[in-house]
């Protein structure tokens, strides 16, 4: 078959591709450095004479043209599955808005939804001589996107690194309905939250304490999770796995230090798994070509059964704020959504069912809000509005700079009495005032 004759029958020009929008439909961009480009300047110039268009997308890591137009709210609006801060500026300025979902369940919400796509945009790797594009760093769910939605638009982006898989880590031409050869930027970077802080590392020193050889990780995005990574690199640790949602270049940083090797792993032995990825340039070229790198679906990556397939998983993410019964928030500030549900809690659950698995929570004890006010993030309850993204029932072990505490198990007045332990010692005393009006208090801990 005649790949290049295919190509070029269906290669159209950035202007041509936008007009596939047409008023109420439902239009996918992709995910994170796969949102298009060269296309969205083209719709962001047809989007004034459009009405009721709903968008897709998440974890943009640079605000669309189409966000930039004038009364955006007037002509769409933006369907976020994980927010950051370009979305929640869209958010407050009223046409951006979160669909609470749990990141793994995606795929299969695209292939089961009652409102198929009518148009999907997204950058991609140039064509291999297969006819297949590959969908970079963001495989996620797009495959899932491809297969439901109506109309099927592809941005050839050169410099996009080729990630390798095995599964749903690329698209064939011959499902591909146009395709756009785009202005070739460079893969946006995203940062790691700049140095550590002393907390970040004291916090870091707890969790990679208790990691063992041969342990398989996931870590999420953040200052402490980026700590661990590179406490990790400087370990005498050996024969790590990856097994992850999102890889990051602490990812990079315990590979080069001949740390990661994946000889342990009860499955994709050898192979780093991953469903996004998303950092600096250092982990876009460490991934492109990379064959000991597993591209997927976040269904599999992010499936529970996977994940407690491999021993000695160890999860570490961070959050906002919790509560004295355990309840973990890490999605809002009371009724202002920050980010999503992303895959916390499905890595709580697998790390647990995981032989020898942990699950870690991370935060620091405090912080400092723009008045210059210390507050706790340990609280009584969960402010009014705060979403619970892991139940007091989940949660495993919770780490701050005071301390590290495994919370499985134990009955209010335990819990509530470890989760104070490692607390700011400047709030502990409102904390035991607090819980024992809530009555889950057995016993002052004040000598």
């Amino acid at each position: 078959m005649d790949y290049q004759k295919i190509y070029k029958d269906k290669l159209v020009t950035a202007e041509t591709a936008a007009m596939a929008v047409k008023d109420g439909d439902w239009v996918d961009y992709g995910w994170t450095a796969a949102t298009p480009v060269a296309i969205d300047k083209a719709l962001a110039k047809r989007m004034p004479s459009l009405t009721g268009v709903h968008l897709r997308g998440g974890i943009l890591m640079w605000v669309p043209e189409i966000f930039k137009i004038d009364n955006p709210a007037e002509h769409f609006e933006w369907n976020s599955w994980h927010m950051g801060g370009i979305e929640r500026k869209a958010a407050a300025q009223g046409f951006a808005y979160y669909a609470p979902i749990r990141y793994s369940e995606l795929p299969r919400y695209y292939r089961d939804s009652a409102t198929p796509g009518d148009v999907a945009y997204f950058q991609v790797a140039p064509m291999d001589e297969h006819g297949y594009f590959n969908f970079g760093p963001s495989a996620s769910h797009m495959t899932a996107v491809c297969e439901t939605t109506k109309t099927v638009v592809v941005e050839v982006n050169q410099n996009m690194p080729r990630c390798l898989g095995g599964m749903e880590h690329c698209i064939h031409i011959s499902q591909v309905d146009m395709i756009v050869e785009g202005d070739n930027p460079d893969i946006a970077e995203l940062s790691s939250g700049g140095p550590a802080t002393e907390v970040d590392e004291t916090v870091a020193k707890l969790i990679v304490n208790e990691i063992p050889d041969g342990a398989c990780l996931q870590l999420g995005i953040g200052g402490m999770p980026n700590a661990v990574g590179s406490l990790i690199a400087e370990s005498d640790l050996k024969d790590l796995g990856v097994h992850t949602e999102m890889y990051v270049d602490a990812f990079v940083d315990i590979s080069n230090a001949g740390k990661i090797t994946g000889a342990r792993k009860n499955i994709d032995r050898f192979r780093q798994t991953y469903a996004f990825a998303a950092g600096t340039k250092k982990l876009y070229d460490f991934l492109d070509n990379n064959p000991e790198c597993m591209s997927a679906s976040v269904s599999y990556t992010n499936d529970i059964r996977q994940i407690s397939a491999l021993d000695n998983f160890i999860s570490i993410n961070n959050t906002v704020d919790i509560d004295l019964f355990g309840q973990v928030n890490a999605e809002s500030a009371g009724t202002r959504n920050i980010s999503g549900a992303g895959g916390q809690l499905d890595f709580v659950l697998g790390a647990y069912l995981s032989n020898g698995g942990k699950s870690f929570i991370c935060c620091s004890s405090t912080f400092t809000s723009k008045d210059g006010v210390t507050h706790s993030r340990i609280r009584p309850t969960l402010a009014e509005g705060s979403i619970v993204t892991d139940t007091r029932a989940n949660i495993h072990y919770f780490v701050t700079e005071y301390g590290l505490v495994n919370l499985k198990g134990l009955s209010t007045w335990q819990k509530c009495e470890a989760i104070i332990s490692v607390a700011h010692p400047d709030f502990r005393d409102e904390l035991i005032k607090s819980a024992e009006k809530m009555n889950i208090w057995r016993r002052s801990n004040k000598k």
